[in-house]
């Protein structure tokens, strides 16, 4: 494995403004960068994907809206920053990112919405044992502006156990 996944923090505020920038055009439509860097990084659950030779941020996941009790469920949402896109980075981190979430978090389902047409989002969830459940038309205003239809992706914990 060529990449490590670890927490972000407010020192990475820089670097990560830097990369969104530089992959604005990359990310659209399908996403936007955020309009307040340290507001994004103080979310809760933002994991960044790192190259082990030189620590460079190549991309970023975060587990959002965990809710516990009979769900005990998750979203994920990410993006992959240029020019690091397409190397198999990402999917190298989505398997880190799974251990995190069914282990250390000991979700029992992480659900991935994805725009159609956003085939290389859709191939890396799907490579790592996401099913698509289906269609939700109008789902999400992305970049705050127009209503967008998404697939949904699921994962389940075949080893959760509540706690």
């Amino acid at each position: 494995m060529s990449i490590y996944l670890r927490k972000a923090g407010i020192a990475d505020a820089e670097e990560l403004q830097s990369a969104f920038e530089r992959s604005a055009d990359f990310i659209a439509p399908w996403a936007f960068p955020p309009e307040d860097i340290k507001k994004y990084i103080e979310g809760s659950n933002l994991y960044l994907v790192c190259l082990l030779e030189n620590n460079d941020i190549v991309g970023s996941y975060r587990i959002s809206e965990i809710v516990r009790g009979f769900f005990h469920s998750a979203y994920l949402g990410y993006q992959a920053f240029v020019p690091f896109q397409g190397k198999g980075y990402m999917g190298q981190g989505l398997k880190l990112l799974l251990k995190v979430a069914f282990g250390d978090l000991n979700l029992h389902r992480l659900e991935a919405n994805i725009q159609p047409g956003n085939e290389a989002s859709i191939k890396l969830v799907e490579k790592a044992g996401f099913k698509k459940e289906g269609v939700s038309p109008n789902y999400l205003r992305v970049g705050g502006t127009e209503w967008k239809d998404h697939e949904r992706w699921a994962i389940i914990n075949h080893n959760w156990i509540e706690q």
